[in-house]
């Protein structure tokens, strides 16, 4: 099953044929919300296959990226069966191709995170380690990328997405620093929710809209206007349910046997 996580400007998909929705408990919590059942329809032709939808920072979005509980989430949605997840996030564009609009599908991540919960194995568990070297799975990011082209929708083929710790912004040192890291845009959410995804064996991938410059760069270049970012999200939005409808229908075509990630997971020490 085909699981989306909406971030900051969709915490609801208006092309979701809502079939029900379903509180679920979990060892770790609450998740943000409850979780939303439904079929996507695209074209006048419904999908064939259901989605699960959940919003991370909940449906009235009033949890912070820090205070989000990833473990639940991700716990709840693999508990209902989910094998794939296409995660959507807002960030800010450090690289000069991610200006204001523009949507990437990263392929890598630097965690400048500190304080969440990022792993399952811990108390009495035994240690386990998961290789995360491409942190992102594959096949998950290929639908992305074949669903934006098959819409005529231009996206960045890769990126590496500097993860912070928010809820504040970045500062321009800060930013300058991930940039002679390697980071090409920075948001607040990828983790611990790829590792967590990792760790239970299920296909991830992120779809990336740039809202802003970054500190320090482009239209930021004196500080981040976050009411000309509102307005970027509201037109980038549409653009990121379009390739995500066409990415339901992509993954309803695949192969059983393609629809979930084909690398090792974890290993336990």
């Amino acid at each position: 099953m085909l699981a989306i996580i909406g971030g900051t400007g969709l915490t609801n998909l208006a092309n979701l044929e809502i079939t029900r929705r379903e509180i679920v408990r979990t060892p770790y919590g609450e998740p943000s919300g409850h979780l939303t059942f439904g079929e996507i329809t695209t074209s006048g032709a419904r999908a064939k296959a259901d989605v699960i939808f959940l919003a991370r920072h909940g449906y009235g979005h009033t949890i912070p990226p820090h205070e989000v509980n990833y473990r639940a989430n991700i716990w709840a949605l693999q508990s209902l069966g989910v094998t794939r997840i296409l995660a959507v996030n807002s960030v800010g564009g450090v690289a000069v191709n991610l200006g204001p609009g523009e949507i990437g599908v990263p392929d890598q991540i630097i965690d400048y995170t500190s304080g969440r919960r990022h792993t399952f194995f811990e108390g009495d568990k035994p240690v386990t380690h998961i290789d995360f070297t491409f942190p992102y799975c594959n096949l998950a990011r290929l639908l992305y990328l074949a669903a934006a082209k098959a819409v005529n929708i231009n996206v960045i083929e890769n990126g590496v997405l500097g993860v912070t710790q928010g809820p504040r912004l970045e500062t321009l040192a800060e930013v300058n620093r991930m940039e002679r890291d390697g980071c090409t845009m920075v948001g607040m959410t990828s983790m611990p929710e790829a590792s967590l995804a990792r760790e239970l064996g299920l296909s991830y991938a992120t779809l990336a809209l740039s809202m802003n410059h970054a500190a320090g760069r482009g239209t930021s270049a004196q500080g981040i206007k976050l009411e000309d970012a509102d307005a970027v999200l509201n037109v980038g939005m549409e653009k990121i349910r379009t390739i995500l409808a066409k990415a339901v229908d992509l993954h309803a075509a695949m192969p059983i046997d393609a629809r979930g990630l084909a690398e090792p997971i974890a290993e336990t020490k």
